[in-house]
């Protein structure tokens, strides 16, 4: 990697900011990036992988330090995501619950997503929400991939989304768009990018997204604000605005480490210690801010009200979209399903067809909003037969299966990536769950010897 060379105005402004510290922040911007990757834990034996579980990181749960590859079977199989260290952080500062209702509302590319929906542990809901329609689909993706099927996955602008869901969630986490400092040092075209005005404007998009994020949260909630950038205009300033202009408080997390809040740089705010900063010289990952906040007072009630007289219209609007699931129709679903271990909270009842897929929806009114994904596809009705879907292979992969061809080695495994057929000696008929070490990645279906590919398209390599 070239050396990084930093511009003269960022330079020139941390200087003034960390006087005698600037020299260290200087040269840590120089030493090779941080890199490590978290477990899945909704993963049936999650545990047992090929990496080094020898250096974990500091505080977070089933996360480690070390690399890893996008084609290796733990990644394809969705047991482990490759994330900064440092931005493991605020999803584990966050500190949901299961059964909470949560909203990662600038989610893309779904590292704390994931994180979110291992707290979680299949009970309540996420909504992952992501503005670029680009990014969300990557969000959707890796989503998938871990296996979970209470998400709903939507491409939103804010303001759109805070009318669909007002006094909704029981806490939010805001990653919010920034100026990327933080990003420097593994990333050496983002500093191109940067400039003082570049702060100063997303700043100011900062407070129109926290300005939305609030009309969502309930009385009482949490709400966690984190940026990859180091600059107070986006930090502590922000902290600042949350409590004087939208009615929080500060509050304390559960994460110790990486330094604290400079009350300098947020108006001597009360509380602003219990924000964290992860420095590159701290040697924990990249660059990070974290705060937390409980939502103490209640602002915007003329959205509520008006959202709350429309909501039953959406329902009813939402219904029709939904088309009939006929007897015939769940009897050729079920069929399917029993040939596999289904994890204990999987539910057919609540299962829905519209345009011919088949889904357990994560929320019941998606009126309005562009939805990626709504709980988990089963799969798709074609011409009397059903053919499962990718997501539901991730959801089995949660429990130990046995109608499954494992492939041998290597070669066989880059094979079936590329969507070409094996042979099993294996007497089954039907789909099938494809594996290679133990973990589940694909459906098959066999015909004598023969295991015709259901590898999406997609994602073959």
């Amino acid at each position: 990697m070239d050396k990084l060379v930093l511009p003269k105005e960022f330079k020139d402004k941390y200087q003034k900011l960390l006087a005698k510290k600037a020299d260290s922040f200087f040269t840590a911007l120089e030493a090779e990036p941080k890199k490590a990757f978290r477990l899945n834990p909704l993963k049936a034996d999650y545990q047992e992988v090929s990496y080094d579980l020898s250096k974990p990181v500091d505080g977070v749960e089933d996360a480690y330090y070390g690399e890893i590859s996008g084609r290796d079977i733990e990644w394809v199989s969705g047991y482990v995501y490759s994330q900064d260290p440092s931005a493991m952080y605020p999803a584990e500062a966050l500190g949901v619950e299961p059964g909470q209702k949560v909203l990662d509302l600038c989610a893309a590319p779904g590292g704390k997503s994931t994180a979110l929906l291992s707290a979680l542990k299949n009970e309540g809901l996420l909504v992952a929400n992501e503005i670029s329609a680009s990014r969300a689909k990557n969000l959707r993706e890796n989503i998938e991939r871990w296996g979970a099927g209470n998400c709903l996955v939507t491409n939103e602008d804010t303001s759109h989304l805070a009318q669909k869901f007002p006094r909704f969630f029981d806490a939010i986490l805001v990653d919010a768009p920034c100026s990327g400092e933080g990003m420097f040092r593994k990333n050496h075209d983002a500093v191109t990018y940067w400039s003082q005005e570049y702060v100063l404007e997303c700043s100011n998009r900062q407070k129109e997204i926290l300005n939305e994020a609030v009309k969502m949260l309930k009385p009482g909630g949490s709400l966690l604000y984190s940026t990859c950038t180091y600059a107070p205009e986006e930090d502590e300033e922000i902290c600042a605005y949350l409590v004087n202009e939208l009615g929080f408080k500060l509050v304390k997390t559960k994460v110790s480490v990486a330094s604290q809040g400079i009350p300098a740089w947020g108006e001597n705010l009360d509380g602003i210690e219990y924000a964290r900063r992860f420095w590159p010289e701290d040697e924990i990952g990249e660059g990070q801010f974290l705060a937390k906040f409980i939502l103490s007072e209640i602002n915007n009630e003329e959205v509520v009200t008006n959202s709350k007289q429309k909501s039953k219209k959406r329902v009813k609007k939402a219904n029709k979209r939904l088309e009939v699931f006929t007897k015939a129709e769940k009897e050729l679903v079920q069929e399917l399903l029993a040939d596999f271990n289904l994890p204990n909270n999987f539910d057919f009842s609540k299962a829905v067809k519209s345009k011919d897929h088949v889904y357990i929806p994560a929320v019941e009114d998606v009126s309005q909003i562009k939805v990626l994904n709504n709980g988990l596809e089963l799969g798709v009705l074609k011409k009397g037969r059903f053919e499962p879907s990718q997501q539901l292979v991730q959801y089995l992969g949660q429990v130990r299966q046995e109608k499954v061809v494992e492939l041998q080695n290597q070669a066989e495994f880059e094979k079936y990536l590329h969507g070409e057929t094996v042979r099993t000696e294996e007497k089954l008929k039907g789909f099938v769950l494809i594996s290679y070490q133990d973990k589940i990645f694909s459906f098959g279906k066999v015909t004598g010897q023969v295991v015709k590919n259901f590898y999406p398209k997609g994602l073959r390599v």
